[in-house]
């Protein structure tokens, strides 16, 4: 089963940049995107439902914001849009397809980067957050979420670390969540049980030359619920093209799908 995470930022952009004829060539299973920036009437029918896939795309209210979609080449049991929280939910940043025992979200979590108004929001939303993580794992169900965290979790996740200790994405509280989020071992984060390497980054800032130097962050996660663990079979991230300024993180895991 191969799942793939994309934030598009953007996904007409990334259309235009030749995402989806890319997406044909992978046969993945499931494919999760961030940042759609559209409204899905905006979106011609003939580009952005992949033929083989059936697309389920959860908008933001505000128009060229945020927006979550998924592509699932089996037809889901079930399509989740929301987790019912009114504030987030306009955002559109949460979708899950239902598949038998196994359910794939594509997520895409707040960013802090814009201002204090917009970090205190992110960390109110990290805060409740948790516990539904937490409650969630104990439902028996296979997880998978793939998306857009915006936070690097340790130094080796991104290049000038000790320059970014104050900025949004690598704040100690950011990074102490994900330290509780992966404590008990319910939550795994799935590239690094294969990968452990140095400068294994998925997004890089459009300032100076971040792509040239490779001065890049690892903010895309496909983190799976601990019944998954012993699934991952390969895991990559995609760079030989850009469609935008994350990279496709690639995980192929071995499961009937």
């Amino acid at each position: 089963m191969r799942i793939i995470s994309l934030n598009t930022n953007g996904i007409r952009s990334a259309e235009r940049k030749g995402v989806f004829p890319w997406l044909r060539l992978q046969q993945a299973d499931v494919v999760c995107i961030q940042e759609t920036k559209a409204q899905t009437e905006q979106l011609d029918p003939t580009i952005f439902w992949p033929p083989n896939y059936h697309c389920f795309y959860h908008d933001a209210v505000k128009k060229g914001y945020s927006g979550v979609a998924i592509y699932c080449r089996k037809k889901p049991d079930q399509i989740i849009k929301g987790i019912g929280w009114d504030d987030f939910d306009q955002e559109g940043r949460f979708i899950e397809a239902q598949f038998g025992n196994l359910s794939v979200i594509s997520l895409y979590l707040p960013s802090g980067s814009s201002g204090d108004e917009r970090q205190a929001f992110k960390f109110q939303f990290l805060e409740r957050f948790l516990p539904y993580l937490q409650t969630l794992a104990q439902n028996g169900r296979d997880i998978i979420i793939c998306g857009d965290w915006n936070i690097a979790h340790k130094a080796i996740d991104l290049k000038n670390w000790r320059g970014n200790v104050k900025n949004s994405g690598f704040l100690p509280g950011e990074r102490a969540w994900l330290d509780q989020l992966f404590a008990d071992n319910r939550w795994i984060d799935a590239f690094r049980l294969l990968n452990q390497g140095a400068e294994q980054y998925t997004w890089w800032s459009n300032r100076g030359q971040a792509w040239a130097k490779n001065v890049g962050w690892r903010i895309d996660y496909q983190i799976i619920s601990a019944s998954l663990a012993d699934k991952v079979n390969a895991v990559a991230i995609y760079k030989e093209e850009r469609f935008s300024d994350h990279a496709p993180l690639i995980i192929d895991y071995t499961y009937p799908f």
